[in-house]
């Protein structure tokens, strides 16, 4: 009994430690010149006033603070511009200043580091994934080569919109229709196969759980979590959090790699495997598998 209370005491005594240096930390280190910001609270900083949705709490703040106001979510720092003007001037002049994302756990583990061409940091990796993306996948050749992809699908879309209201007026609820949608026409870009449908309109229905099952695990982890801004929450895993994702990773790279391994040595396709994998056999040191999950 006295061993566990020593080792609640200390426990207690070091994260009291923590947080009165990462208060101390805070405040010396406070930036010159930031815009207006509403009052703060000791390590959460103004994270008590993010309430969902998003867009009418700024859009409250911002009648308050003007249109550009700064807020601190536990131990970072974070501006909201809601003036037009300002916005592109933000990604004009000063593009090259505000072109890297902040480090976060979901990048670390899902993004391979910050390796994807979404999470990779300004630089000569960026420019390179920048560069395939837009010569082999988004190139107006290429997007033509895949267009019949994206007609099938919304006739597949429009379709079942009618027969839901065949007969009479009724309400339909478009939000996940969209999403399967858009998760249909992207992998079936990326590697030919459909993973929302009924019957014959999916191939592999065990393949398509797994993906499914996937997509809502990265929606559920990958939101603004309190652990990516308060650093003692993410130094104890509060939750769980990165063992989730670390799991999570390991099966995405392996469902990743499959469609890879699926599409070697087999039939000439046009999707973007397909063809990230043909130059892969003229630049193999170039085009490899991890480039490929890069720019998934």
């Amino acid at each position: 009994m006295e061993a566990k209370v020593l080792i609640y005491s200390s426990l207690s005594l070091l994260v009291l430690a923590v947080a009165f240096k990462v208060i101390i930390h805070l405040r010396t280190r406070k930036p010159k010149n930031l815009p207006p910001s509403p009052p703060s609270l000791p390590i959460l900083g103004h994270l008590h006033l993010v309430k969902k949705p998003l867009h009418r709490t700024f859009h409250t703040l911002s009648q308050k603070y003007g249109q550009i106001f700064s807020l601190r979510f536990g131990s970072r720092l974070v501006v909201i511009v809601s003036s037009p003007s300002a916005v592109e001037e933000c990604f004009t002049k000063n593009d090259l200043v505000l072109a890297n994302r902040p480090p976060s756990l979901v990048a670390k583990h899902i993004g391979y580091n910050q390796t994807t061409l979404v999470g990779a940091p300004y630089g000569d990796l960026w420019r390179n994934l920048r560069r395939i993306s837009a010569l082999e996948i988004f190139s107006t050749t290429r997007l033509n080569m895949v267009l019949g992809i994206r007609r099938d699908e919304m006739k597949r879309f429009l379709h079942k919109l009618g027969r839901n209201s065949s007969q009479y007026f009724t309400k339909v609820e478009l939000k996940s229709m969209f999403s399967e949608l858009t998760f249909n026409i992207i992998m079936g870009m990326v590697a030919g196969k459909r993973y929302y449908g009924y019957g014959e309109e999916v191939k592999n229905e065990e393949e398509a759980k797994r993906f499914k099952k996937m997509m809502v695990e990265i929606a559920e982890l990958g939101g603004a979590n309190p652990q990516e801004f308060v650093p003692i929450l993410r130094w104890i895993d509060h939750g769980g959090l990165e063992k989730r994702l670390m799991r999570l990773a390991k099966k995405m790279d392996a469902f990743l790699q499959a469609l890879i391994d699926e599409k070697k040595g087999k039939e000439e396709g046009n999707t973007m495997i397909h063809h990230l994998l043909s130059l892969q056999k003229s630049q193999p040191d170039y085009y490899t598998d991890q480039i490929i999950k890069a720019l998934w």
